[in-house]
């Protein structure tokens, strides 16, 4: 079943009036299904922010639509684009964004209160998260008093919890080290194939990218490649790091596989 839709998506910085003028986006279409993991790949200045912010309905697209189960984005006023934001995505950043004079636990709940959840259920759905993820045991703590990685998977914790249509992840393994960014991936997989959850995630990373179940690449707005994967996890890490040689912008090249 197809959870979204971009349809001839262009996004355009400036005024027609304006001296100067970039294009971010040009004409993209590409559609995802529920249950998919996508990695989105291109280097610096290529779009892959500016489209993920269109997808989570932080910026609209000059021209073009995005649907999302049925929604075209396109046709919500601001208010309902920030209940949208609320329900249906869920967002994973670099830097994990948890406010930090809130508990682990209050971070990843706050989503739930804001949509007006009993505190019976908040309390049943974060048991069953946090058990998942590994958590359980420093939920009191702020997030000063943890790890990087432990931060990181309260935030996933917190993306995933209202059960959103689509998980947006943003160079999730930027901020980690290479043990807890592969623990970071490994739960990502967990959320994917347990919960059946949507992610597209934006990475430079090759090694985070051989994670995903398909690769779209861009280039200076514009689709340039695909790549799926298949049985092996190798030869689909071999085939980024071509395209990625081709492209630049390709981080952690080194033979990721002799060190698993």
């Amino acid at each position: 079943m197809e959870i979204l839709r971009v349809e001839n998506i262009s996004k355009v910085y400036g005024t027609k009036r304006s001296a100067k003028q970039f294009r971010a986006l040009n004409n993209i279409s590409f559609s995802v299904k529920k249950g998919e993991f996508l990695g989105v790949m291109g280097p610096s200045g290529s779009g892959k922010t500016t489209l993920l912010n269109i997808i989570g309905s932080i910026d609209r697209p000059t021209t073009g639509r995005c649907i999302i189960d049925g929604q075209d984005l396109t046709k919500l006023n601001k208010n309902q684009l920030a209940q949208h934001r609320i329900k249906n995505i869920g967002f994973i950043f670099q830097d994990y964004n948890l406010l930090e004079t809130m508990t682990l636990k209050e971070n990843i709940i706050l989503p739930l209160a804001l949509h007006g959840y009993k505190v019976r259920e908040m309390e049943a759905k974060l048991a069953r998260l946090s058990h998942d993820l590994g958590i359980t045991g420093v939920l009191d703590k702020y997030p000063y008093e943890v790890s990087g990685g432990e931060q990181q998977r309260a935030a996933a914790c917190r993306a995933v919890i209202t059960n959103p249509k689509i998980i947006l992840a943003d160079e999730p393994t930027g901020n980690l080290d290479s043990k807890s960014g592969r623990a970071l991936l490994d739960l990502l997989t967990l959320i994917n194939q347990k919960y059946q959850a949507t992610i597209l995630m934006v990475t430079h990373d090759v090694f985070a990218a051989s994670y995903c179940q398909k690769i779209m690449f861009i280039r200076d707005g514009e689709i340039y490649n695909e790549l799926y994967a298949g049985e092996s996890k190798r030869q689909f890490f071999d085939a980024i790091i071509d395209v990625m040689s081709v492209l630049g912008g390709a981080d952690n090249e080194a033979d990721y596989f002799s060190h698993s």
